[in-house]
């Protein structure tokens, strides 16, 4: 296995163009788990470690701006810095493995391995951002819908790398949920996200560890969208009525495509992702009205 070791972008993606199969590593918390398990052998290790702006980000002005988050940005500088741009992936960064994982591992390494249980997806999937991605070729965006291709596949060209991740500034309350087997150090059996979105008066989930891709409930948003406008909940700010949030959650679980393993069952991962969605919406739905609308909750992500 020979080691690549770029100083600068332009190296890194002249390196990938030369060796397509190079396999890109930053924080290594996927990469080096199935390096050393023998899941995995690649011919090169393409280094990211010595380019320094994949580990910064930038906010935009207003609140209608995006965060440019950079590939390797560490799930603790999420935590303590973009609680209130990115509330819901600051939740999602809480429940990742460890302190020292944290410290480590970015939303760029969870994109490239594309595991259905990468923690960051449900969030960034609600959120609705895209993906910078670039070669020698050039750049592109790539709606994070159009991005999970197949079980850990996505799509990235062979010769391109993430350069970094463009989410739009919440414009209202998220929330994430995650079940694991115990409360730290674990790998998601399934996990919910939910992004409140006033300003396009709309909801967008995430799902994770619950179908061959993260996905989003997009039969369940549809129903809640039209039950939210046609109730004028957006306007009258009254509570969700059981009715429609039972059905949200129904359709939620309805949208899984789970499997048995060694985790969890797939009547579980439905039954769990069910649960999930209604306390989530009731959780967000809760922190819009009792803030009057468009703005966040101060202090909703703890």
């Amino acid at each position: 296995m020979d080691f690549l070791r770029p100083a600068s972008w332009e190296e890194a993606l002249a390196a990938k163009a030369e060796h397509p199969t190079a396999v890109p590593i930053a924080g290594g918390t996927d990469v080096m788990v199935e390096i050393n398990f023998d899941h995995r052998r690649p011919e090169y290790l393409l280094d990211l470690n010595r380019i320094g702006e994949l580990g910064e980000w930038e906010v935009g002005e207003g609140p209608q701006g995006t965060v440019r988050l950079g590939a390797s940005v560490p799930y603790t500088k999420i935590m303590e810095n973009l609680r209130t741009e990115l509330p819901g992936l600051a939740l999602a960064s809480h429940t990742v493995a460890s302190p020292q994982i944290r410290n480590r591992g970015g939303v760029g390494g969870n994109l490239g391995t594309a595991s259905p249980a990468g923690d960051a997806h449900p969030a960034l999937l609600a959120s609705g951002c895209e993906v910078e991605v670039e070669s020698v070729r050039g750049s592109r965006m790539i709606p994070i819908d159009e991005f999970y291709t197949g079980v850990k596949r996505n799509a990235l060209a062979p010769d391109e790398l993430i350069r970094a991740v463009h989410l739009p500034k919440a414009d209202g309350p998220q929330q994430y949920s995650k079940v694991g087997t115990r409360n730290a150090m674990v790998i998601a059996v399934c996990a919910f996200g939910l992004a409140v979105h006033p300003e396009t008066r709309t909801v967008r989930t995430g799902i994770g560890s619950a179908a061959p891709t993260p996905i989003r409930a997009k039969d369940a948003e549809q129903f809640l969208n039209a039950a939210l406008d046609e109730g004028g909940f957006w306007d009258n700010g009254k509570i969700i009525t059981p009715s429609v949030a039972k059905q949200f959650a129904d359709l939620c679980s309805a949208a899984c495509n789970p499997i048995d393993d060694v985790r969890g069952t797939a009547s579980y991962r439905r039954h769990a992702v069910g649960i999930m969605a209604r306390r989530t919406l009731t959780w967000a739905w809760e922190a819009y009205r009792g803030n009057g609308g468009s703005t966040i909750e101060k202090g909703s992500v703890a």
